[in-house]
């Protein structure tokens, strides 16, 4: 019976073609190659994460400086305004309020933003902080007024899940654009700023309740990495393992006697292949 030897032992397996062999060499190549790319990208990810983490930490706490005009906002990457902390100073726009959903620490409610009118005819949108769904929010004072917070850029992609719905007044991100030509507003800056705590506070009342802005970054990079490159390593291990078990099959058939009788019985000579 073929397959078999003379006292009824298994015949070993013959080795596999060239063919074979080479489509198997490129899998494993094609997946070391893949997976220890991965693993590289993503410690260049985790490279550009903690410099953007320390850049955003020196903002966050450096002294503020003036808001961006205009000029100064298209001479440079929106990015390297990103939760910097700016001053504004100007007027309120009455009866201009926009309440956009949140989600923070106090609970869930809604995001209070009023336009301020700059001294040179800009209107930036100030996120003056939480309240909650049922707060009536006073009318702003007459006068100058001054804000210290963090810029932050517009969020045009809507809720999870959510687009904005202006005409109901259903908001649910803080899109400048669609803000501002909701309310009319003209000459808007094409970010809002996040108040701080004193800028936001009215007096005698907690609301709305500035300062709330979460800067965190998700930071998994080193995670991801290591995993990719495990499993480049698995790749490896096993592109040697079977490598060393192709050396011992062609081993055990150039010397198994019985092999060679059964070749020679079915007119079969592998090692002439």
């Amino acid at each position: 019976m073929p397959g078999t030897g003379q006292h009824g032992d298994e015949v070993p397996r013959a080795p596999r073609g060239p063919f074979a062999l080479a489509l198997l060499a490129i899998a494993f190549a094609c997946g070391l190659a893949l997976f220890a790319s991965l693993g590289a990208w993503q410690v260049q990810r985790l490279h550009w994460k903690h410099d953007l983490i320390a850049r955003v930490d020196a903002r966050v706490h450096a002294e503020p400086v003036a808001a961006p005009d205009a000029a100064r906002w298209a001479a440079t990457p929106a990015r390297d305004h990103e939760y910097r902390r700016v001053r504004l100073r100007g007027e309120w726009i009455a009866g201009a309020d926009t309440r956009v959903q949140a989600v923070t620490e106090a609970g869930a409610g809604r995001w209070l933003l009023r336009p301020l009118l700059r001294d040179d005819g800009s209107v930036v949108l100030v996120n003056l902080g939480y309240v909650p769904e049922d707060w009536q929010a006073p009318a702003p004072a007459n006068g100058p007024a001054e804000v210290t917070g963090l810029l932050r850029l517009t969020e045009p992609a809507g809720g999870f899940l959510r687009d904005n719905v202006p005409a109901q007044e259903r908001w649910y991100s803080r899109d400048v654009a669609a803000i501002a030509a909701h309310r009319g507003l003209a000459g808007a800056a094409p970010y809002f700023v996040d108040a701080d705590a004193a800028s936001a506070a009215q007096a005698g009342t907690p609301w709305p309740r500035g300062g709330l802005t979460v800067v965190r970054f998700r930071d998994n990079h080193l995670g991801y990495a290591l995993t990719w490159f495990a499993l480049a390593l698995l790749v490896a291990g096993g592109a040697w393992r079977f490598a060393l078990e192709e050396a011992r099959i062609r081993r055990r058939w150039r010397l198994d006697p019985a092999t060679e009788a059964n070749d020679a019985a079915d007119g079969d000579n592998p090692r002439a292949r």
